[in-house]
């Protein structure tokens, strides 16, 4: 009892009586450090970093000219020296007219949105967002239409600001439904601002050279016209999702942390997906009044959800529904 002789105080049981923690669920191929730095999660897995690398580059030089001819084709900007490809196109519009510069720039504006994302996900701690190819493939299509639209909008004579509004609603509707991150939010504003300030620097570097361009409305800026902007920042969420996507499939084929975590998975429950309850030392009940009551946390059983496990298995902490169901499966 307590100083006043009122409150009972529970006895716990010796933690020799602990029960054996069963091992009869897939042991993951994963493991979280939390003690991983932003910087960490660059260097500590090169293998899985090259390829990510290598996929978002691929894919930002492969789209990026396609979406950049919805622009040239209509008249929104005009290089000095293209080349053409019409393709699927015809003789008058074909479907890629670019230069030289183009596919190396939107792969690299892939890569950087692609490591920008995954960096801001483990800085706001974000990792746990579910991305699924449908939703990664509105967002490619979103940004795809949205760069279509601009263009028709564009050479059938709308006013610039009218564009900029619509580009903007486009905008504001592809973060808040593919996104809705700070990460998101952080990434697609530095495109919306460093992609044009980068247009800058090369119109007027690459004037008079074969890989010359300039838009044909100068628009407000003396460059471009300002619904460029919202174009940029849809980009966020369209390589974002994308980058998240590869990034987690990669994920399954290479740890996180090869080197340094022990091969038989997770330290605390040895990949059985519980421990020892931490209320009741793991034995279901406790001791008060002379009595054996049942722990409340545990419900008797004297094990609980191993909570390091979440992240190497995707699942949600908070999801409390999902664990009771897990739970639920779990013998006595």
């Amino acid at each position: 009892m307590d100083v006043a002789g009122k409150n009972p105080i529970p006895t716990r049981a010796s933690p020799s009586r602990r029960p054996f923690a069963w091992n009869f669920y897939p042991k993951s191929k994963f493991a979280r450090d939390d003690s991983v730095s932003p910087l960490d999660t660059i260097t500590k897995n090169p293998t899985r970093s090259i390829l990510f690398s290598v996929s978002q580059t691929t894919a930002g030089a492969m789209l990026g000219p396609f979406l950049d001819s919805y622009h040239s084709a209509n008249g929104v900007l005009q290089y000095d020296s293209p080349f053409f490809a019409q393709l699927w196109g015809s003789t008058s519009i074909p479907a890629l007219t670019t230069t030289w510069w183009v596919p190396p720039l939107f792969g690299l504006a892939g890569f950087l949105i692609g490591w920008l994302y995954v960096i801001f996900d483990k800085v706001f701690e974000e990792e746990n967002m579910t991305v699924t190819p449908p939703i990664i493939l509105v967002g490619i299509s979103l940004f795809t239409f949205q760069y279509w639209l601009s263009g028709i909008l564009y050479v059938n004579g709308v006013d610039r600001y009218i564009i900029f509004w619509i580009m903007s609603i486009f905008a504001f509707f592809g973060y808040s439904q593919l996104d809705g991150t700070k990460s998101g939010l952080v990434t697609s504003v530095a495109t919306a601002l460093g992609g044009p300030l980068i247009e800058i620097g090369l119109i007027t570097t690459l004037q008079g050279t074969n890989g010359g361009y300039h838009y044909n409305d100068l628009g407000e800026t003396g460059f471009f016209p300002l619904w460029i902007i919202p174009v940029y920042f849809l980009g966020g969420p369209a390589n974002g999702n994308l980058a998240r996507g590869v990034w987690k499939a990669l994920g399954k084929l290479y740890s996180d942390n090869q080197n340094s975590v022990n091969k038989s998975g997770c330290s605390d429950c040895k990949d059985s997906r519980v421990v020892p309850c931490p209320n009741c030392d793991g034995v279901g009940y406790y001791t008060t009044f002379g009595r054996e009551v049942k722990c409340n946390c545990c419900k008797g059983r004297g094990l609980v959800m191993c909570r390091n496990c979440f992240d190497w298995y995707g699942e949600d902490p908070s999801d409390i529904e999902a664990i009771r169901e897990f739970m639920s499966r779990i013998p006595d």
